[in-house]
């Protein structure tokens, strides 16, 4: 044999030299990485804690001072309540509801707020269904009277619709001050669910009337559950504004239909700076949109969520 022959490899040596060579792993990532990372979280999570506590701050002062004396209030800070907690008690919130001006207030707010929100909803869901899927003559016109309702401020309607109002006799009654925040609500109510209700797909509309589903019932069965995060959303806003809306009350409403605000202010000209009467009525003002808004807001973020993809 030839001092230059060939010596064949084995079958199982040529096999894995014929394999690709293994793809190298990756790189671990760098410790200042990870720590960068870490620093930014935690930085996010510390403006987000900071922000809280600059929300959070005031309402646990009002609520401090809202369970303590008026001497305690005249004396010391509401934050020495956290080291003295025998200074706090509920008596201004007994003799508050005991005032019959108070608990009468408190109840015209909820005769106006909630009547006024289950009418925006319920009207601007029909409307909004009717300008979305519905043909009928004039809607594009409609629509744009109803956008350029948007624009009117609330304070040109003021005068106008007071002297309306007396005519018929709404002026002074809580049907009154209800009539005019779902006057001035349905537009941006109308058009916000009409928009939301124009991007459920037609193919789900159509398959429905194929089955023989009426419009009531493609309403009620199928665009009302799709629409329900816009609907809670519309109605956390729109209650929120009536609860919290002192002007079109202090003009439309008289003493027997006041709402709260109307009788805080009006306690203040009374009793000037009673802290002892404030401070209860403003955080009893406060407490009910908070519930309303924790109560809805799976919903409200679901609406938000789904108005951000579309």
């Amino acid at each position: 044999m030839s001092r230059h022959s060939t010596i064949e490899c084995p079958p199982a040596r040529r096999a894995a030299a014929a394999l690709p060579a293994p793809a190298p792993s990756p790189p671990r990532p760098h410790r200042r990485s990870r720590l960068s990372r870490l620093l930014g979280n935690s930085a996010v999570q510390g403006v987000l804690l900071l922000v809280a506590l600059v929300w959070i701050t005031p309402l646990a002062g009002l609520f401090l001072s809202s369970m303590r004396s008026e001497q305690d209030n005249a004396s010391e800070g509401w934050w020495t309540a956290l080291t003295d907690p025998s200074q706090l008690s509920l008596d201004n919130y007994s003799a508050l509801l005991k005032d019959s001006g108070i608990a009468t207030a408190f109840a015209n707010t909820i005769l106006i707020s909630v009547p006024t929100t289950v009418l925006v909803v319920a009207l601007a869901a029909l409307a909004g269904y009717a300008f979305a899927w519905l043909d009928f003559p004039g809607r594009d016109g409609l629509f744009l009277v109803v956008v350029g309702l948007l624009v009117v401020p609330v304070q040109i309607g003021l005068l106008p619709v007071a002297k309306l109002f007396g005519a018929v006799g709404l002026f002074g009654t809580i049907a009154g001050v209800v009539l005019f925040h779902v006057a001035y609500g349905l537009p941006f109510a109308i058009f916000l669910l009409r928009n939301y209700f124009a991007e459920i797909p037609r193919e789900m509309l159509e398959a429905a009337r194929m089955d023989g589903g009426s419009e009531w019932r493609i309403f009620s069965r199928l665009i009302l559950p799709l629409g329900r995060p816009a609907l809670a959303s519309l109605a956390i806003f729109q209650f929120l504004w009536v609860w919290n809306d002192m002007l079109v009350a202090l003009l439309f409403a008289d003493s027997g239909s006041q709402p709260l605000t109307v009788a805080l202010q009006s306690q203040m000209r009374q009793f000037g700076s009673n802290i002892g009467v404030l401070a209860p009525g403003a955080f009893l003002s406060l407490v009910v949109p908070l519930i309303v808004f924790f109560a809805f807001q799976r919903h409200f973020v679901q609406g938000v969520m789904a108005g951000s993809v579309k």
